[in-house]
């Protein structure tokens, strides 16, 4: 586990302890105001009627005394007796709410069985009644038994006092007497359960939010510290030199961070595909610049070794530096387009116009070998124009044109199509350049817009270097295009480039 995972497991731990804390405290301060509110009122429960309808018997029948042992002897329910002067017989503090509810209740004038103003036969009064208390409430169970106890216990002494007994000799007492009954708290010796004042009723529920709100924070900790991770590794195996992608696999999250893994893969892959594209097109500069290089020397050195043919030499010299000067060119065209480079494309082109210079250039090239070119092309693109800059489209245009040229057989045509479209989008112009010459196989269509890709049946029988048609995809693309090739039924190729149309305004 790393240092984040352990600050969201602490940060979320603590929101959730804070909030268990806060609940539970709300919810605790709540009940004991409840609580205190209760044990202010008077209990008017049947086991307070009985306990009453006993105190009041017991000093009826032997005076405070007799109360007094009786109250003595009660441990659930606590009768008060309080005197005229608001003094309680056991000299218990009595709340002045609960006393003035009690004389409430008395002055109703209809007799109220748990608040009864009792003679006893010393002559005294006593205000009997019994607050309520949550802590007696939940002992009602055994209410009945300890007032049964109390009034077993000390009721032969109110009556005259405690019977005697023969020496050598002890009377059986009753089982609700024995101490074991008393202590099990219940009717019957029954087990009294966990008592409401039990700290375990107040330590169960805290350990169990506790231990909920650490499994959860830990859940959680692990769902977010999980990709970030895994987000760092890949990084560190990235700065390796490590492109591959990691988070193919995750999807199923379907979060912001996934979302992130997934970003940071198609970046890698992106920087995957740069590098092996600049270590091919380095590996086949140095493989083009080699042949030249390697026919310069031979013809330097066939100029050292026989003076005579000096002139043959120097033009082959000539020929070498001007191919090696198209080279360099090239690249340094292809470079600045994929680097974006240049200024904006925002001219007006007509391709009509663009299109009859470069036919005318090209016819004169053809004529060598007998290659005609046909223009073709819809009345309606007479004046349709392009936004772009006009030499790098005439640049690709030229360079396809010139390509379907080289691989014609002689005595062939070139055929040129210029014509509009709609794809359901916007007005595309359409140029297509076929020919009649061997073409590509099928698998290759994709492949011959890559820098110095040449086809096997023309690695030797043609001059270039397998640059125009990446220079020509480039520029299609940066004029917002499409560029295409498809064989040719017969044989051939067409090659289809689409340019989106100005609108007019």
């Amino acid at each position: 586990m790393g240092r984040l995972f352990w600050k969201f497991f602490l940060c979320i731990m603590l929101a959730q302890v804070t909030a268990t804390i806060g609940i539970g405290g709300t919810f605790w301060l709540k009940n004991r105001a409840a609580q205190q509110e209760r044990a202010l009122d008077i209990d008017t429960s049947p086991p307070a009627q009985m306990a009453i309808e006993a105190a009041s018997a017991t000093l009826e029948a032997g005076g405070s005394k007799a109360l007094q042992q009786f109250l003595g002897k009660m441990e659930r329910m606590r009768v008060f007796a309080v005197d005229a002067q608001g003094q309680e017989l056991m000299g218990r503090k009595v709340h002045p709410a609960i006393l003035g509810k009690a004389r409430a209740l008395l002055a109703q004038g209809s007799p109220h069985a748990v608040v009864r103003e009792v003679s006893g036969s010393d002559g005294t009064h006593y205000l009997l009644f019994l607050p309520s208390s949550v802590r007696f409430r939940t002992a009602e169970a055994g209410a009945a038994r300890d007032t049964l106890n109390a009034v077993t216990l000390s009721g032969p002494r109110a009556m005259g006092g405690p019977r005697a007994e023969a020496p050598g000799t002890q009377q059986p007492r009753p089982d609700y007497q024995r101490g074991p009954s008393r202590e099990m708290g219940g009717m019957g010796g029954m087990p009294p359960g966990p008592r409401m004042d039990s700290p375990y009723r107040t330590f169960i529920p805290l350990a169990a939010a506790i231990a909920a709100s650490l499994l959860f924070s830990f859940l959680l900790a692990w769902y977010f510290a999980r990709p970030i991770r895994d987000l760092r590794q890949a990084f560190e195996a990235a700065s390796h030199g490590d492109l591959a992608p990691r988070f193919h696999a995750s999807g199923k999250r379907g979060d912001e961070l996934t979302d992130l893994g997934r970003d940071f893969d198609r970046m890698t892959g992106r920087l995957r595909s740069l590098m092996d594209s600049q270590t091919r097109l380095l590996h086949d500069v140095s493989h083009e610049l080699r042949s030249p290089l390697a026919r310069l020397q031979a013809a330097i050195g066939l100029a050292h070794q026989q003076p005579d043919k000096m002139d043959a030499s120097m033009q082959r010299i000539e020929r070498e530096s001007e191919r090696m000067d198209k080279l360099i060119g090239e690249l340094l065209t292809l470079s600045r387009l994929e680097a974006g480079a240049g200024s904006p494309l925002s001219e007006d082109v007509g391709i009509a116009d663009l299109l009859h210079d470069i036919m005318e250039d090209a016819r004169y090239e053809a004529k060598a070998r007998q290659v005609g070119i046909a223009l073709a092309g819809d009345a309606v693109v007479a004046d349709a124009a392009v936004t772009g800059r006009p030499e790098l489209l005439a640049r690709a245009v030229e360079n396809v044109v010139r390509n379907a040229v080289k691989h014609s057989p002689d005595g062939g045509t070139v055929e040129v199509t210029l014509s509009r479209l709609h794809d359901g989008k916007q007005d595309l112009l359409r140029i297509a350049v076929q020919d009649r010459g061997p073409g590509v196989a099928s698998a290759d269509l994709a492949s011959i817009f890559q820098p110095f890709f040449r086809a096997s049946h023309t690695q030797h029988s043609t001059d270039g270097h397998g640059l125009g048609l990446a220079i020509a995809q480039h520029v299609i693309s940066a004029h917002g295009g499409r560029i295409g090739a498809s064989l040719r039924s017969g044989g051939g190729l067409c090659v289809e480039m689409l340019l989106p149309v100005k609108t007019p305004g």
